[in-house]
């Protein structure tokens, strides 16, 4: 998927934004992934209930755009299971790290201008680009196409 689609974009982020919103200003709840798939696993009642809609929707959601649409959305990761399971693991270890993920931090921290956030939404974006550096220009590994 290498073409330029604005409108997509644009859409996507005013529903995630408009999901994000929702959350907050009805639970008081940020929409930080990480931290509501590992509080899935030890909530109770309510809790568990929006928590496990959330996660649910995140896998369905592209099952649901290939039936309306038509076409099965095709995902091509050209990497081993092994690097993928390891890539999981550091992006889990970052997010224990960092107090929360890109999606808490970048999406709703930022918004609710809160100074951490903006601090390691900045530490992601820099560690992204240092690590593409590194992959592409230092180490000379493939890049995705």
């Amino acid at each position: 998927m290498n073409e330029f689609a604005p409108l997509s974009g644009l859409i996507g982020g005013a529903m995630l934004g408009a999901a994000a919103s929702a959350l907050v200003l009805l639970s008081g709840r940020v929409a930080g992934i990480s931290g509501i798939v590992a509080g899935t696993f030890r909530a109770r009642g309510i809790e568990l209930g929006w928590r496990a809609a959330f996660v649910l929707g995140l896998v369905l959601g592209p099952l649901v755009v290939a039936f309306v649409g038509g076409a099965p959305v095709v995902v091509r990761v050209p990497a081993s299971a092994t690097g993928l399971v390891l890539a999981g693991l550091l992006v889990g270890f970052g997010a224990r790290l960092g107090g929360g993920c890109t999606s808490g931090h970048g999406v709703c921290g930022i918004s609710r201008l809160s100074p951490r956030s903006l601090m390691a939404t900045a530490v992601f974006i820099v560690a992204g680009m240092a690590v593409v550096f590194v992959v592409r220009h230092v180490l000379g590994l493939p890049t995705w196409p």
